[in-house]
């Protein structure tokens, strides 16, 4: 029935983007990691929008909050904000050329981590670091890949 339906699916890329979110990667690398749960949301919002909505993404960032050992809500916090735009004009994005569309995830992305900077600055004091922007870039770089993987996988599991 869960897999008639798409929720099982749904949950297992959630799920692989947690994963890949807090995988260990060698040093070098690290900086540069996407942010795949930001990518695979925005994935889901314009794929399937009567779906995947503000609760869904509320309660990954919760879950993102736990897994990176923040302040509970900033992550929760970010990705609402992030999500909002996409959410809302997911039809005109839809639309877009790749290139386009990777120009729009870099911003959401770069919306998104700017918040991320911000609160943990208020209440933790972090002091920025020019790296911490470097997800924003290679977010971009994988998303056409991602769309055309997840885009794959919906299909078919048929998931509507």
């Amino acid at each position: 029935m869960w897999i008639k339906s798409g929720l099982i699916p749904l949950l297992v890329s959630y799920l692989i983007a947690l994963v890949l979110m807090v995988m260990p990667m060698p040093s070098f690398l690290e900086a540069w990691r996407p942010d795949w749960l930001s990518l695979v949301i925005i994935y889901w919002v314009m794929a399937l929008p009567h779906r995947v909505g503000m609760g869904t993404v509320l309660i990954l960032g919760l879950i993102a909050d736990i897994l990176m050992g923040s302040v509970f809500g900033i992550y929760a916090t970010a990705l609402l904000i992030m999500a909002y735009p996409a959410i809302r004009h997911f039809q005109r994005i839809r639309n877009y050329s790749f290139t386009q569309q990777a120009f729009v995830v870099a911003v959401l992305i770069l919306i998104k981590r700017v918040i991320v900077y911000e609160l943990e600055h208020v209440l933790n004091d972090a002091v920025f670091n020019f790296a911490y922007l470097y997800p924003v870039l290679s977010s971009a770089i994988a998303w056409p890949w991602v769309y055309l993987i997840l885009r794959k996988y919906r299909r078919h599991y048929l998931v509507r």
